[in-house]
């Protein structure tokens, strides 16, 4: 493995390692999402929403489109959603299973 590749995914993980960043993760795999409905979702204020997606932004994670005077949020990049649902695989199920 490449050193630079070993830095990016270090970064990555670092932006995604957040829990509130990681049920956004979550909630976007399947659907793209407005602020509020991720608020809503998440239970938390659209301040913290949007300052967590700022940062899944500037990282390349989340992508956003605006339609009207909403905000729709989206996982950018595939590997991102593979890597949420390698995860669920891994912990959430493990944990159901050891239940």
């Amino acid at each position: 493995m490449v050193y630079e590749q070993i830095e990016d995914m270090s970064r990555l993980l670092k932006s995604i390692s957040h829990p509130i960043r990681l049920k956004i993760l979550c909630l976007l795999q399947e659907n793209e999402m407005s602020v509020g409905d991720i608020r809503d979702e998440v239970k938390t204020t659209k301040a913290n929403i949007s300052q967590h997606l700022s940062i899944l932004r500037n990282q390349g994670i989340v992508s956003s489109r605006k339609d009207a005077n909403f905000i729709f949020n989206r996982i950018a990049d595939d590997r991102i959603v593979q890597l949420m649902k390698s995860m669920q695989t891994l912990f959430c199920s493990a944990e159901k299973e050891s239940k």
